[in-house]
Order: structure tokens, then C-alpha cells, then sequence
């Protein structure tokens, strides 16, 4: 891993694959640092051929911190093209997943000829009449500052099983793994905080999102707890062309039992670009 000066900040990033392959940008979500992305899933898309970049968006693992945010979705999203103009990157396939998809939505409105395809996973529009996320299910991804290390991972744990997959094993210890490498990497809790503004003033972009005209995927857990199967649904009904994959018994998250059915997609869907 290492460092980018981008769009005015530091990212931290890590290439995983060939840089002669087509490059692939992958979008964490909310509050995820990218040890969040599983690495069997990165090194999947790496053997089928895409250079694939991994990062930390703004205000969470070793990117840049912000005392006051005010930032909004779109300035995100200006940080991984500012990342791919940093890596000599003029486009690249974008991945995005949750928060991550919303910002790759963000990154097609605004950067049409730099995105070659599209994917948006357990993501949504932005529209205001979807249905939210159960309050217990909201509020367990801001818990209480927790007062230490242990207490910290085994908060973690428990927001990945509530919001986790059904129809799919649990995998506690890879969970817990997790948690402990973000929290030794970098424990910042306050960056949740800016980037529960970004999303809550992110508005609905469904009419921008109608202007696209390019190869776009969007995947979604016919099961997901917090942001609801329609929203996927949405979001593909907006972006004229769309392929919509629900994945019965997903959740919020990627449990080893789709990453088969999620990655065909993606590079089917990259396959269309001819790029």
C-alpha cells in the first residue's frame, strides 16, 4: 500500500494485479477503510484480467482526516478520479459498494467519459420516498465511542452479523479479523460522523442517473436489512440499460458464497465496454 496527493488530500491506496490490465476502481462504503474489501474477492478480479485499485475514501484509515467535515458525496467521489489522475489513470471500470455505490453513481454523472463501466452494490438513488433502514439497524453503524480495542472489535462484529446475510454462513472469525486489522490500522470513529452528513444531504439524483449511457450492473441482497432490495431496484430502473442481479439471501455485505455469482457479473459487465 501507499499514498496519493489527489483532489487536495492524501489517499491511501493499493494496487492488486497487473498495471497492464484495464484498470478497476472499487469504492468502500460507509465508515470502511479498504481491508474492508475481502481479499480472495480483489484477487478474483485481478486473475480475471482488471488492475484493480483499492482505497481509503476521506476521513477513515491512513487518507486524510477532517476536524470540521462538511464534505458531501460528490467531493468523494472528485477523490478517486483525483486518485486515478494521481496513478496516470484517464479511465477505468468503477465498482462501488453501499455508501461506495452511491459515490460511483456520482462518479459516472459527473465523469461520463473517465468511467468505462458502472457497478453499484446494496446502493440506491438517493430518493427520499424509498424505504429507510430500521432505526436499531441505522444506529448500530454510529455506536457509542467504544473504550477499548476489545470493546471496538466486538462492536464491529456485531454491526457485520445484524446487517449480514441470511441465507449465507457467518463468518465470525474473518469478522473479527477485520475489525482488529481496521482498528490497529487506523481507530477513528469520528469519521463516521462526516460521512453520515455526506449521505444525508447526498440528494436524489434519479434524473441525472436517467442521462447515462453506459454498460452498468447493479447487484443487490434480495435480503439486505439496510438499504432496502427496492433501492437496487430503483437504481436500475434510473440508468436506461441496466442489469439488475438480486441475490437471494444477501445482505449488507459480500459473504464468500456470492463472490463466484458478484464477480461474473462484473467482468461480464466489463466485457461490454470491450475494454
Amino acid at each position: 500500500m501507499t499514498s496519493a496527493q489527489a483532489n487536495g488530500i492524501t489517499i491511501e491506496y493499493e494496487v492488486v494485479g497487473s498495471q497492464s490490465d484495464p484498470p478497476m476502481l472499487l469504492v468502500m462504503g460507509f465508515g470502511g477503510q479498504l481491508v474492508f474489501w475481502p481479499r480472495p474477492f480483489v484477487e478474483q478480479l485481478a486473475q480475471r484480467g482488471f488492475q484493480t485499485i483499492i482505497y481509503d475514501n476521506r476521513d477513515v484509515g491512513l487518507s486524510t482526516k477532517f476536524d470540521n467535515p462538511g464534505y458531501s458525496l460528490d467531493d468523494m467521489a472528485d477523490d478517486g478520479m483525483g486518485l486515478l489522475d494521481a496513478l496516470g489513470i484517464e479511465s477505468a471500470h468503477v465498482v462501488g459498494a453501499s455508501m461506495g455505490g452511491y459515490i460511483a453513481q456520482r462518479m459516472a454523472v459527473r465523469y461520463a467519459a473517465r468511467v468505462r463501466t458502472l457497478c453499484s452494490v446494496m446502493s440506491t438513488t438517493g430518493d427520499p420516498t424509498l424505504p429507510p433502514p430500521r432505526p436499531e439497524i441505522a444506529g448500530a453503524l454510529v455506536p457509542a465511542t467504544p473504550a477499548s480495542r476489545e470493546e471496538a472489535i466486538d462492536q464491529a462484529v456485531a454491526s457485520a452479523r445484524l446487517i449480514g446475510s441470511p441465507g449465507f454462513p457467518f463468518d465470525e472469525d474473518a469478522a473479527r479479523r477485520r475489525a482488529a486489522v481496521s482498528y490497529d490500522r487506523c481507530f477513528h470513529p469520528a469519521g463516521r460522523l462526516g460521512h453520515a452528513f455526506a449521505v444525508a444531504t447526498a440528494p436524489d439524483h434519479t434524473a441525472e442517473l436517467a442521462e447515462l449511457r453506459l454498460p452498468t450492473l447493479v447487484i443487490h441482497g434480495g435480503d439486505d436489512p439496510l438499504v432496502s432490495p427496492l433501492g437496487g431496484e430503483a437504481t436500475a430502473r434510473a440508468i436506461p440499460g441496466a442489469r439488475l442481479v438480486m441475490i437471494p439471501g444477501m445482505g449488507h455485505d459480500l459473504p464468500e458464497g456470492t463472490w463466484t455469482t458478484v464477480v461474473d457479473a462484473i467482468v461480464a459487465n466489463a466485457d461490454r465496454a470491450g475494454t
